[in-house]
């Protein structure tokens, strides 16, 4: 474990191996005086990038259900990699009960809605206290604490995917709300690797104004673009969906920041290459996906 447990990079926390923040971290000079080093392995990152989006849009664009399977490995290792890092505190979270939980949010959200969402959510919750009482009044409020947190993040949170997919253009949804969060990212790395100046927050000490205006431009621009032509909307409608975008995306990866500062990791892992661990790139989506789905469904009603 690095001493520091900030390495930023990836797709926005700073945590990453990679190296790099999509939102505009100021990056390290190496070599001659302004030489600009990324510190990511972009071939890796791209690469690992492509095969998430081929996973995505070959399973929303034939079976929605089995986008579902995708969603539930994805968030399942986010999970896992949760519990993990919760341990290096000695905060015990049951994790197959959580992954119990999660499946059942994620059935329950697409084929039942907002409350079977809410009553899935709120079981796992009374499961996971009740779990803990019989492990003895030790650290019971701590390990209660992590275990609610865990159900909550990113577990209740993915859930906003069904709800979302399981409207008849529910494909288009999801691929919005992906689209416009992936472009937070890359305008916001690019745009800090070229014009990076201003530091933007002590949480995440890389990340500058710059990258962020370059993030916001990316997902007006995105936002306004496929609320459009993919779900006949208007154009600002698309791009107040893309400001908001890139603010939640911007705190999501302070969140997950702050949270591994505090529990003293580098990493959330270390599953994808150029990217870190699957929480490392699930941090931004998770934070963008509640108030897109909100968004949507009041811009553009079924």
């Amino acid at each position: 474990m690095s001493a520091d447990p900030e390495n930023a990079g990836g797709h926005g926390s700073e945590g990453r191996s990679d190296g790099g923040d999509s939102h505009g971290d100021l990056p390290e000079p190496a070599g001659k005086p302004g030489r600009i080093r990324t510190g990511r392995n972009l071939p890796a990152a791209v690469g690992v990038g492509a095969a998430l989006g081929a996973a995505v849009l070959g399973s929303l664009y034939t079976v929605k259900a089995l986008f579902l399977v995708v969603l539930v490995a994805a968030v399942g290792m986010g999970i896992v990699e949760m519990v993990r890092a919760l341990a290096v505190r000695d905060m015990r979270v049951p994790m197959r009960l959580v992954l119990a939980g999660f499946v059942a949010m994620i059935a329950g959200a697409y084929w039942g809605g907002p409350i079977w969402l809410l009553g899935a959510f709120t079981l796992t919750v009374l499961a996971l206290l009740s779990r803990r009482m019989f492990q003895g009044q030790e650290g019971y409020v701590r390990d209660a604490s992590a275990s609610v947190l865990t159900a909550v993040y990113p577990a209740l949170i993915a859930g906003f995917v069904p709800l979302m997919l399981s409207k008849p253009d529910g494909a288009d949804r999801v691929v919005v709300f992906v689209a416009v969060t992936v472009a937070s990212d890359i305008g916001g790395y690019f745009a800090g690797i070229l014009f990076g100046k201003h530091r933007m927050s002590v949480i995440s000490p890389k990340k500058t104004w710059e990258g962020f205006a370059g993030s916001v431009l990316a997902c007006v621009v995105c936002g306004a673009l496929l609320v459009r032509f993919l779900l006949d909307g208007q154009y600002w409608q698309g791009a107040v969906v893309g400001v908001v975008v890139a603010v939640c995306a911007t705190l999501g990866d302070l969140v997950e920041s702050i949270i591994k500062r505090d529990l003293g990791v580098k990493d959330m892992g270390n599953l994808l290459p150029g990217h870190g661990g699957m929480m490392d790139r699930l941090d931004s989506l998770l934070a963008t996906l509640a108030p897109v789905w909100l968004l949507l469904a009041v811009f553009v009603p079924m």
